[in-house]
């Protein structure tokens, strides 16, 4: 079972080992991201493994509503830290009981992880040149007008 540290990310700074942040407020709470925000908590493996696994894990516990059931607060829903390293914890000991079996399913959230950026990205493309496509076609009528 891989060893982490989770703590509270304190804006600035910077971290050596394999990290990665969880977004602890809002309804997204429990959310894995790459890069910080104000409103998240750091995790810090020891290898990019572990990382790559708890990061996927994560993403899983947060999809599947497991971090929700700890949502607390009336107005801005939050996680704690505490309750956060538990799900992250209990989500790890059910992996290693059934390991390869959970091992080829984060690799399967893996690989539709990074095929859903794909596709966004191709998207955001497509949104572009739509743009482009329609004021070029008023730049013509007013070359027409004209």
């Amino acid at each position: 079972m891989s060893t982490f540290e989770l703590k509270t990310h304190q804006i600035g700074r910077t971290y050596s080992n394999p990290h990665f942040f969880i977004l602890n407020k809002g309804l997204n709470s429990g959310k894995p991201l790459s890069n910080p925000c104000p409103n998240c908590l750091v995790v810090i493996t020891k290898t990019e493994t572990d990382k790559n696994t708890l990061f996927h894990l994560s993403m899983m516990l947060q999809i599947g509503g497991f971090y929700a059931y700890f949502l607390k607060g009336s107005v801005i829903p939050f996680i704690s830290v505490d309750d956060c390293r538990k799900t992250l914890k209990k989500g790890l000991k059910s992996t290693s009981k059934i390991s390869d079996q959970m091992q080829k399913h984060i690799k399967a959230v893996e690989v539709i992880s990074k095929k859903e950026k794909e596709l966004q990205n191709v998207i955001d493309k497509m949104a572009v040149l739509k743009v482009a496509y329609i004021r070029n076609c008023f730049k013509l009528m007013q070359i027409k007008e004209a």
